[in-house]
């Protein structure tokens, strides 16, 4: 019998907050992230898309010394910051005796988009001798995971999963097989995403993905609503510390949940669009909950991946059906995208943490911004409002661009 792995701390920066404590609050309440860019000026950039869901008040001086901040990006800043939160919440000591049994494995699908983007602005205008010597730890996509090695003494594996959307549910689930192989005792896992910048909106734009109700963005985005016109840019990370039952209970740990499965497939069909059929979800549906050991008819809550497309959330709605059959009537289902925007590779980590305080807390947070019903989309989204409902397993979808599928089985501890 496999060995059980289990969450012991968590951590986040995201739009709903800069704790996990703020984030979940605001997520049952229903508060929505959406507002005005303000991290640059997109009506000078000419761009189409002029709303985002920025981590607002994020100061990285508050997590790391200044003169370190400059010297990293902004996704590198998220993922410390996360990370530093994660590790305080489990009491996890990095110490020379476990240092080489600890891993960092913190995703990002696109890496240091920022600091790519000034760079190559600076050497347009400037010139090559212009460009930042800390251009190459700051934008690759595992600067995060490496960072946050070197500010906590973290001599294990170390890697970054770059999956698009996926990337942060793989890399917990990366970390997952890690664990159950015996290769290391804990992990930080999770993924950071700082994608808010002129060239990450018009390059999602013009794929036909974002809403564009910069007037009125009261109502976006609106996953699984009839009138949903696109997904709204967030950013932010999420930062999950795992460990082998045996070890978190011989030091006394707070065991938060069980990670229970993990599934992943392909849906080998389009470079953008899901398959319309949503055959790898689904497939990715029944892996996970294979590798927990778990009966469909123990789901009590799907975190959906939902991001606002046509697409995806009629897609996604089918995988739910297909691994499901008619118990997906009767399993509730929300996205949290629809407050916090979609934090590309970081969202998956966080999905994974709102459903974690779901099973603790007995409360499954809303769809917001849902008013029409879309006959293709039919099934119990938790429109609007938390509902309160005991639950002992939840999934966390995360589907990406290049037919990623990737889902977390998380269960209630006992």
């Amino acid at each position: 019998m496999q060995e059980r792995i289990v969450i012991t701390g968590m951590g986040t920066v995201n739009p709903l907050g800069l704790n996990v404590k703020e984030s979940w609050t605001n997520a049952v309440a229903g508060k929505s992230g959406v507002a005005p860019i303000t991290l640059f000026d997109s009506h000078e950039a000419k761009l189409q898309v002029h709303i985002a869901a920025e981590a607002k008040g994020f100061k990285p001086e508050d997590f790391m010394d200044a003169r370190e901040a400059r010297r990293r990006d902004r996704f590198e800043q998220f993922a410390i910051a996360a990370s530093k939160e994660a590790l305080a919440d489990s009491g996890l000591e990095v110490t020379d005796k476990n240092t080489g049994r600890i891993g960092v494995i913190l995703s990002s699908a696109i890496g240091g988009l920022h600091s790519l983007q000034e760079a190559t602005l600076t050497n347009y205008k400037e010139g090559p001798r212009k460009v930042s010597p800390f251009l190459i730890p700051m934008l690759m996509p595992n600067g995060g995971a490496g960072m946050a090695a070197i500010e906590f003494g973290i001599k294990g594996p170390c890697f970054s999963v770059a999956s698009a959307c996926a990337s942060g549910a793989d890399g917990i689930g990366t970390a997952l097989m890690m664990l159950r192989t015996g290769m290391i005792d804990a992990a930080l896992a999770g993924a950071s995403e700082a994608t808010i910048t002129s060239t990450g909106v018009a390059a999602f734009d013009r794929v036909g993905a974002m809403s564009r109700r910069n007037d009125d963005y009261s109502m976006t985005p609106q996953p699984f609503d009839k009138n949903r016109d696109g997904l709204v840019m967030g950013e932010g990370a999420a930062v999950l510390v795992l460990e082998r039952e045996a070890d978190a209970k011989a030091r006394g740990a707070e065991i938060f949940a069980e990670l229970a499965g993990y599934g992943a497939t392909a849906d080998a069909f389009h470079v953008t669009a899901p398959h319309e059929h949503g055959t790898g979800g689904a497939a990715a549906i029944r892996m996970a909950l294979d590798s927990a050991g778990a009966n469909p008819d123990e789901v009590g809550y799907i975190n959906a991946h939902g991001t606002g497309t046509p697409l995806n959330d009629q897609a996604e709605t089918r995988a739910v059906k297909t691994a499901f059959g008619d118990l997906a009537y009767k399993i509730p289902i929300s996205s949290t995208k629809s407050m916090t925007g979609h934090m590309m590779g970081a969202t998956g980590a966080l999905e994974a943490i709102f459903c974690v305080r779901a099973i603790r807390e007995g409360v499954l947070p809303p769809t917001i911004h849902y008013e029409t019903p879309d006959p293709e989309c039919d099934l119990d989204y938790i429109p609007n409002m938390a509902r309160e409902a005991k639950i002992s397993l939840a999934i966390s979808n995360a589907f990406g661009f290049g037919g990623h599928n990737a889902v977390l089985a998380i269960r209630k501890y006992s």
